[in-house]
């Protein structure tokens, strides 16, 4: 969960249905910005990351949650600051969902209180800070078409309807996920072609920063970006959002006899170690769950403190160890230190997916027996292990990187 907020980016409930969000600027939301400036009263509605929060909470299927989200938004809307300390002119946006569970996905694509959603059966896709629904859905608000001709949106004559193009903000520039979105959708059919598709390979999309391609990668070091890139970095042009504040990979079972995993990292990928989280264990570590000096208190978004550094949260402690890598505000140091920290990491990666199966494997002779509680315990004490030796391995490249 945020600290400052009731929701979620992304999650997975006890029935295997896993949800992330993205941020997405329409001419709804662009007409609520408006009317806020003019001084006009605005009802706020539910935020993108509560959506996530309730559809996981309701819903035993990805479509179920589908439901659950657009019926909830038709009703209570979606205005109001997502983002931490910023008020509703900087903080606001509305939201795209990604929606899966063991046996299809969904695409869901909101505009003020109007949504589409279009099913997933096969083969791969992806989202990022834009609009992708076009032509076709496979569900949607009953008005969607009329209520985007009523505004002048889109012209009654022409066919065939474009839900990206009649909802999407123009005046807001596709930069921030055009090119992002491409990439995911070229590597994503490039690996998922290949036999050898795995976790693996799920990372290495995630960290991707355009290597072997026309741009290859940035001009100077991931850490200074010239561009938008899958895994995100603070640009000192302010070009970017930020650093990604994490990344997941979720491993749904194939089988009642497989354990459903999270692979969780937090800030960048490139520079990260995916852990695996199981729902089955009930728990996560107590450094996981813990923020720094903010508290779970009930704040308004625009009046939230700013988290800051403090000992005993695995988040921070992967922040400070980026600013490390970095050297300087310009990361001139970055390129050389992430080649020795990838080298160490990669292995404990690599080990702790081998080492995923044999605990699965007794976990699972355990849970067999009616041992309920002593096979959580196995797959608690794993992560909890995995998160311990990768704190552990930072703090000893802490003490060899060059500085």
């Amino acid at each position: 969960m945020s600290h400052w907020c009731w929701g979620y980016e992304l999650g997975i409930n006890e029935h295997d249905v896993v949800i992330g969000n993205e941020a997405v600027f329409t001419k709804p939301w662009k007409e609520a910005l408006n009317a806020t400036d003019r001084g006009e009263p605005l009802e706020k509605g539910i935020l993108g990351m509560e959506y996530v929060r309730l559809g996981l909470e309701r819903a035993k299927t990805a479509e179920e949650a589908v439901d659950v989200i657009s019926s909830l938004l038709e009703e209570y809307g979606q205005f109001g600051s997502a983002v931490a300390g910023a008020d509703v002119e900087d903080g606001a946006y509305d939201n795209s969902y990604l929606i899966a569970d063991t046996d299809e996905a969904w695409i869901l694509e909101t505009a003020g209180r109007r949504w589409a959603a279009k099913q997933i059966s096969t083969g791969s896709d992806s989202i990022s800070n834009e609009l992708s629904i076009r032509h076709s859905w496979t569900k949607g608000s009953d008005d969607l078409i009329a209520n985007a001709i009523s505004h002048d949106w889109w012209p009654e004559e022409r066919e065939p309807f474009d839900f990206a193009d009649a909802y999407t903000d123009h005046e807001t520039a596709l930069q921030v996920s055009r090119i992002r979105y491409r990439r995911s959708q070229q590597l994503l059919d490039r690996f998922t072609d290949d036999d050898d598709f795995d976790i693996g390979s799920m990372q290495r999309i995630l960290r991707d920063h355009y290597e072997e391609t026309f741009l290859d990668g940035p001009k100077f070091n991931a850490a200074l970006p010239d561009f938008l890139t899958i895994c995100m970095h603070s640009s000192p042009a302010k070009f970017t959002w930020g650093d990604s504040v994490s990344s997941a990979i979720f491993e749904l079972p194939a089988n009642n006899t497989d354990f459903t995993k999270m692979w969780w990292t937090p800030g960048p990928p490139c520079i990260g170690v995916y852990v695996p989280f199981y729902i089955e264990s009930g728990t996560v570590p107590a450094v996981v769950s813990n923020a720094g000096t903010a508290t779970r208190e009930i704040v308004h978004p625009t009046k939230v403190a700013e988290d800051e550094a403090e000992d005993g949260s695995y988040w921070w402690e992967f922040k400070q160890f980026l600013e490390s890598i970095k050297g300087d505000d310009y990361g001139r140091d970055f390129k050389m230190n992430q080649k020795i920290v990838r080298s160490r990491f990669d292995e404990l990666e690599s080990k702790f997916r081998h080492q995923a199966i044999n605990r699965e494997e007794k976990a699972r002779e355990l849970y067999d027996e009616g041992r309920t509680e002593a096979g959580r315990e196995v797959l608690a004490s794993f992560t909890e292990a995995c998160v311990s030796e990768v704190r552990g391995e930072i703090d000893r490249l802490l003490q060899i990187l060059p500085r």
